[in-house]
């Protein structure tokens, strides 16, 4: 939940500093430089910075799940082979309504991976890959996952994001339903697969991501329900484009926006978590899988 000693130029920078435009360095010494009341600036700052220890809402270990790591081929990808972390209810043998789990702007980081889990718990075959495991996998922090991260051909990364969708549709056991989730960086890429793979993905659900390019916005056949926070100027100044598009385009889509949420509202290793918005997210998202899924 929104920790409210942090104060919203503090939220406002480590947005800059999630996305890129300013690096850890640069990030604290700016907090440094700012006058505010009650906590130090610094302490705030590194109040908001990922728990990953906290963040697990379904234990590796858990009963429910059998979870492994596995590769592929990726062709057209960064380096022609992909891995990712593929988690499978326990119980049954399918087959199951396929689900993608896209990573932020750094790797397959614990939180992602505690989503597919997740998912897996739902009734779902889930693989979240990692598009830094052609050059070495997650490197275990955020800071290094976010550099390596840039240094990828987009083109190349995206491709074996498409690349990762068709593999867990087409295992052996998936019924070969497809849904894809993905958040920040995943919500964007979620939005891209809905208009490369047409009738291949039956579902899409972004969280808060960078919008489908308008002009490809024709090729989405899957169900979209595209999640915003409240607070996430540059994501939401898309919005509305990508709304007119897919009207315009008779795609069937639903759009929520969460009252007192920032960007990243759903990630609970941080305190822009928001625990009422991001069960009903995630919920609605479920509800949506399960129909197109089944």
């Amino acid at each position: 939940m929104r920790n409210d000693k942090i104060d919203d130029e503090i939220y406002d920078l480590y947005d800059e500093y999630c996305h890129g435009y300013i690096d850890r360095r640069q990030f604290f010494e700016r907090a440094a430089a700012m006058t505010i009341g009650g906590l130090s600036a610094v302490t705030m700052a590194e109040m908001l910075l990922p728990n990953y220890a906290e963040a697990q809402e379904v234990q590796f270990t858990d009963e429910r799940i059998t979870a492994n790591y596995v590769t592929y081929p990726s062709p057209g990808g960064t380096s022609g082979e992909m891995r990712g972390y593929l988690v499978r209810p326990a119980e049954g043998n399918g087959p199951f309504g396929a689900v993608l789990v896209i990573h932020e702007n750094r790797g397959l980081n614990p939180y992602i991976e505690d989503v597919a889990r997740r998912a897996a718990v739902a009734g779902f075959l889930a693989l979240a890959p990692d598009g830094l495991a052609p050059i070495g996998g997650y490197p275990g922090n955020d800071d290094d996952g976010r550099t390596m991260q840039r240094t990828l051909d987009q083109a190349r990364l995206g491709q074996d994001m498409v690349n990762s969708a068709m593999y867990v549709k087409n295992h052996e056991l998936s019924n070969g339903k497809l849904g894809s989730t993905g958040f920040c960086w995943g919500g964007g890429t979620t939005n891209f697969l809905a208009t490369e793979l047409g009738a291949d993905l039956q579902a899409g659900a972004p969280f808060y991501g960078r919008a489908a390019d308008t002009d490809q916005v024709s090729n989405i056949q899957a169900a979209m329900l595209v999640h915003y926070a409240e607070d996430d100027e540059r994501v939401n100044a898309m919005r509305a484009d990508y709304e007119a598009a897919l009207k315009a385009n008779g795609v069937r889509y639903e759009m929520h926006t969460y009252p007192g949420t920032r960007h990243g509202f759903h990630n609970y290793s941080t305190p822009r978590y928001n625990e009422d918005a991001a069960k009903l997210a995630w919920d609605r998202t479920m509800a949506l899988f399960n129909e197109r899924l089944a």
